[in-house]
């Protein structure tokens, strides 16, 4: 125990800390400009300074550490006159523009000096002057104002990693720059921001049109972009939100967030935001009351049961919507309408993963904290970049990296190629050929534990990859013992599995694979998420086999308890998964669709035969914040309100439920719940809700997982997998793998590999809404690498004709030094120049996942002339 005083306080220490924190300790605040917390400690502003009995001088309580016996003092006139002296020292060139400068109200230095002084500075000489900065285009740079306090330096480096800025210059020349120069080349997360103590570095969205005492309120949330759950306040002012900003201490991700989650919430504020109900009139959408149109599915919806059965019907849940909206709907089509069709797009990948990985290795085997991640001694990452999908999970990668854990990717690595150890990049699908050497070298090592008998006893069927068939798959045999040396010798490992692992052919195999050798390994596994609430979906029960708490529908127990709880019937004919419905209304077998909160016809490949099939539905209802490319087909559209208009609760990819706190009230649509609820309603379910909390009530009595699982427990963070419950045993040997005695030839395409870019600007098309990412990346571009710039003739930003098995289009083209030989990359973000319309799919046949197919495209060279 560390015993020391403090301004006449006693503190008693467990373990070392500096004297500033012992002081924070028992509320005695030390002024500091260069220290901020969760950085590395620096000692550079000298406002810091305290008394020690028995040291000569003034000490940096940022810097030192407290001893036991020691006696401080924080306030005294030497240390007042010392600070006061700091200051005047700060403001030689720091302009005296405060009613101009944005930071005004909030700036640590307006602050200082209004405490210590001084009250006129004594130096006549002229001050430092450097341009403002307007090159970012979300970011402006203000040097005048730096006092080189490096707060924004070490963000950069020793949290984001993202090591884009620098101190250059000398001495009274110093300033805070790109390594670049002009323009950041970053990720603009905006986490310099957060750390600048005045008006150095601010927001461009901001400029000259906030001040803190502009804010009504602040909202504690949780971001709706990706699965990773950050939390971050949201500011108001006049029922609209001003800025989102992320908290030290507060939620998962610890004062950080990313590009999306801190500059794209205007993403609700977009052109076309749908303001009415639309229903279809002699070919055209036109304006509707509520009434009028909750009265005209609910009458839809009720013919078509009563014409065809339950069967006829079926819904679309969203990764976007919160647990409540979910549930309701769930509710609706299972226990109104008496159809277990209810699937989402977690069924491209999130789901199908997971219960794959289940089924292997048992329940909750995904559920595993993220900060967990940062104390691993080595990560093996694959199916897709981390820093680009959940980019503050990719940070955690990036910190294991720094505190000397190894990196291995299988596959490009994007944001994390400067911190990988072993960077294997096969050629395209020759995934599982690598997959099965790693496998093959750390069975060899003796890594069977015999823990899981099922899988050992697959294991014997995998057939090895040669060395020739390894080199052919583009990995020397050397490289790969190097890498799986490594994996040998890590103790506390993690494996962090994206969704492109399971694009190509026999996805249950590559998924074997990976789970083979986090079993082998002994290794934690993270399931990526590019949804907010994937999770969720599956927990309330929106996929054809599952009730809420993700029980299988043909367990006896579990259906009983639902039908208790609801007094309702669960049907008893199976579902139909979201690419058995697009079959079925193909054929015209389903007659009605509901769709929340998602856009068919633009995220799913073969937009002809998408197109085609919502064409054949007598009813085709869509509940959504925007006019999407789906809703302009739709029969009926309902105004939905969007993240950060509606509370409720989103269950992140750790299996973590988080409150979601309403910032706004919605303009012109209603939470997803109510609009459900309300066509229940005129279809004679009974039970009324008031709030979303109510909903969630009832998700506590109906879900075994969830039971006992109040708001008031999941605002303070703790409700982690599996809550108050106990998960399911007995899933072991009830699965199957394709092509484990097999091994994919490796041939050359007739042109290169079309595949789906995510980047980290945005996020499915909710974020093209977004003019704060839009002016970061406007526009769609194929990523090509040079060899293929070179053979076409083509320069970056000039265009080419993609011509795909399923459509043709016009794009301009970026060339990346990294983008592996023999593809090509095109996000699903921009309409009318997505990747998913220029391919085609098929379902899995184990998994059920999406596999795209007929991605090989030919590529033009198109002269602006030809324009």
């Amino acid at each position: 125990m560390i015993k020391l005083t403090i301004d006449g306080r006693e503190v008693e220490l467990e373990r070392p800390v500096t004297v500033l924190e012992a002081a924070k300790r028992v509320g005695v605040t030390i002024p500091t400009l260069c220290y901020f917390e969760g950085l590395p400690n620096f000692g550079g502003c000298r406002l810091c300074l305290v008394e020690v009995e028995r040291l000569p001088k003034l000490q940096t309580s940022c810097t030192l550490m407290a001893s036991d016996g020691m006696v401080v003092r924080t306030e005294t006139e030497q240390i007042r006159a010392a600070r006061r002296a700091m200051l005047e020292f700060l403001l030689i060139n720091h302009p005296l523009d405060c009613p101009y400068c944005d930071k005004a109200g909030e700036c640590t230095l307006q602050d200082l000096v209004a405490r210590y002084g001084p009250e006129a500075g004594r130096f006549a000489e002229g001050k430092r002057k450097h341009p403002e900065s307007l090159d970012d285009p979300i970011i402006v740079r203000n040097m005048e104002r730096c006092v080189l306090c490096t707060r924004c330096v070490r963000m950069c480096e020793d949290l984001q990693g993202a090591y884009a800025i620098s101190v250059s210059g000398r001495g009274g020349h110093s300033l805070i720059e790109p390594f670049s120069g002009g323009r950041y080349d970053c990720e603009y997360c905006g986490n310099c921001l957060t750390v600048c103590p005045v008006g150095a570095i601010m927001s461009r969205l901001h400029r000259h049109s906030y001040r803190p005492w502009f804010v009504e309120r602040e909202v504690e949330t949780v971001c709706g972009y990706c699965g990773v759950g950050c939390s971050m306040v949201l500011q108001v002012r006049e029922d609209s939100i001003v800025r989102t900003i992320p908290r030290f201490g507060l939620g998962l991700n610890n004062g950080l967030l990313c590009v999306r989650g801190r500059f794209g919430y205007d993403a609700v504020d977009g052109e076309g935001r749908l303001t009415t109900p639309l229903i279809r009139v002699e070919g055209r959408l036109e304006p509707v009351g509520w009434e009028e149109a909750l009265a005209f599915v609910a009458s839809r919806l009720g013919e078509i049961k009563d014409s065809h059965g339950g069967r006829a019907v079926g819904a679309i849940a969203s990764g976007r919507c919160t647990n409540e909206d979910n549930y309701m709907l769930q509710k609706l089509m299972r226990f109104v309408i008496g159809s277990n069709n209810i699937d989402s797009a977690a069924r491209f990948h999130y789901a199908p993963a997971e219960a794959f990985l289940e089924s292997v290795f048992g329940q909750g085997i995904t559920a595993n904290l993220i900060p967990g991640i940062a104390d691993s001694d080595g990560v093996f990452v694959t199916g897709g970049d981390p820093t680009a999908i959940n980019p503050v999970l990719g940070l955690q990668v990036r910190a294991a990296r720094r505190s000397g854990g190894k990196v291995i990717v299988l596959g490009p690595p994007g944001g994390l190629k400067r911190f990988v150890d072993h960077e294997l990049v096969p050629m395209p699908y020759s995934d599982e050929v690598v997959l099965s050497a790693i496998v093959g070298g750390l069975m060899e090592a003796g890594r069977s534990s015999g823990e899981n008998r099922a899988v050992e006893e697959r294991l014997k069927e995998l057939r090895l990859p040669s060395e020739e068939e390894l080199s052919a798959a583009g990995i020397g045999p050397e490289a790969l013992a190097r890498a799986v040396d490594d994996l040998l010798k890590m103790t506390n490992p993690v494996v962090i599995l994206g969704p492109e692992i399971m694009d190509g052919a026999r996805a249950s195999k590559r998924l074997f694979l990976v789970g083979a050798v986090a079993y082998l390994m002994n290794a934690r596994i993270y399931l990526l998420s590019e949804r907010p609430n994937y999770q969720g979906v599956m927990d309330m029960g929106c996929v054809p086999d599952l009730l809420p708490g993700g029980g299988p529908i043909g367990l006896e127990m579990l259906r009983d308890r639902i039908e208790a709880v609801l007094g309702l019937r669960v049907p008893e004919e199976g579902g139909l998964t979201l690419f058995e419905m697009v079959d079925e209304a193909e054929r015209g077998g389903l007659r009605a669709l509901y769709v929340m909160g998602e856009d068919l016809l633009f995220s799913l490949p073969d937009r002809a035969r998408v197109q085609r099939a919502l064409g054949r539905l007598d009813l085709l209802v869509v509940q959504d914040i925007y006019l999407t490319e789906t809703a302009a087909m739709a029969d009926v559209v309902l105004p939905a309100a969007a993240w950060s208009e509606k509370d409720g609760t989103f269950t992140n990819l750790e299996r973590r439920v988080q409150l979601l706190r309403r910032g706004r009230y919605p303009r012109a649509g209603r939470e997803d719940w109510r609009i459900i609820a309300d066509i229940g309603g005129r279809l004679g379910m009974e039970k009324t809700y008031r709030s979303a909390e109510e909903v969630w009530e009832e998700v506590t009595h109906a879900s075994p997982l969830h039971a006992g699982l109040g708001y008031s427990e999941i605002a303070g963070g703790g409700a982690v997998w599996p809550y108050h419950s106990e998960p399911l045993k007995g899933t072991e040997a009830g699965f199957a793998v394709q092509g484990l005695g097999e091994l994919p030839g490796v041939e050359a395409p007739g042109g290169p590999y079309l595949m789906p870019e995510r980047p980290l600007f945005h996020s499915g098309t909710l974020s093209r809404r977004s003019r704060a990412l839009l002016s970061i990346h406007p526009e769609p571009y194929l990523v090509i690498p040079p060899s293929l710039s070179e053979e076409l003739g083509v320069t970056d930003g000039g265009r080419v004709r993609v011509v795909g098995a399923k459509g043709t289009m016009v794009l301009k083209v970026r060339i990346d030094p990294d983008q592996r030989e023999g593809t090509v990359l095109l996000s699903n973000t921009f309409e009318g120049a997505n990747f998913a319309g220029l391919v085609g799919f098929t379902a899995d046949p184990v998994t059920g996942c999406l596999t795209i197919e007929d991605n090989t495209v030919r590529l033009e060279r198109v002269d602006d002339e030809a324009l």
